[in-house]
C-alpha cells in the first residue's frame, strides 16, 4: 500500500506538471473562502481535499480497492483523529479554566469535510462563531 500510494502521488504530481491534471480549486480559492468564513463552500466539504486522491476510474479493479483502503485510512488517521484530538484539547482547556477567555486559531485543514474541529466542539455542546479578519474580539 505504501508503494502504491507513493507511485500514485508521483503520477499525480507528474500529471500536474504536464498540465494533464488540474486541481478543482487553487490555494488562493481556499484562502479566500477561509478568510471570509465561508466554511460551507464546496472546497471545505470534501474529506479528501487534504490527502492525495488515489481513486480514479483508470485503475484496474484490484488497484481501485487498494486506493479505497488507503483513502479510508488517511481520512481516519490524518483527518478525523487529528480533529478529535484538537477538539478535545480545546474542550479540556475550556473546562479546566472556566474563568478564563481563550482565542483559538486553526489552519484551514481543520475545517474541511466531515468531523471538523467545529463539529467535535458542537457535539460537546459548544457554540462556535467565526470572527472575520479585522473584527474586534
Amino acid at each position: 500500500q505504501v508503494v502504491f500510494a507513493l507511485n500514485q502521488t508521483l503520477l499525480q504530481q507528474e500529471s500536474l506538471r504536464a498540465g494533464s491534471f488540474q486541481i478543482p480549486y487553487t490555494t488562493e480559492d481556499l484562502i479566500k473562502h477561509y478568510n471570509c468564513g465561508d466554511l460551507s463552500s464546496i472546497i471545505f466539504n470534501h474529506d479528501t481535499s487534504q490527502v492525495p486522491n488515489f481513486i480514479n476510474a483508470t485503475l484496474p479493479a484490484h488497484e481501485r480497492i487498494t486506493a479505497q483502503e488507503i483513502d479510508r485510512y488517511f481520512r481516519q488517521e490524518l483527518i478525523y483523529k487529528r480533529n478529535e484530538r484538537m477538539g478535545r484539547r480545546v474542550k479540556d482547556l475550556l473546562e479546566e479554566h472556566p474563568d478564563k477567555s481563550f482565542f483559538f486559531a486553526f489552519g484551514a485543514g481543520h475545517f474541511m469535510g466531515n468531523n471538523t474541529v467545529i463539529d467535535v466542539l458542537r457535539r460537546e455542546g459548544y457554540e462556535v462563531e467565526h470572527t472575520p479578519a479585522g473584527q474586534a474580539i
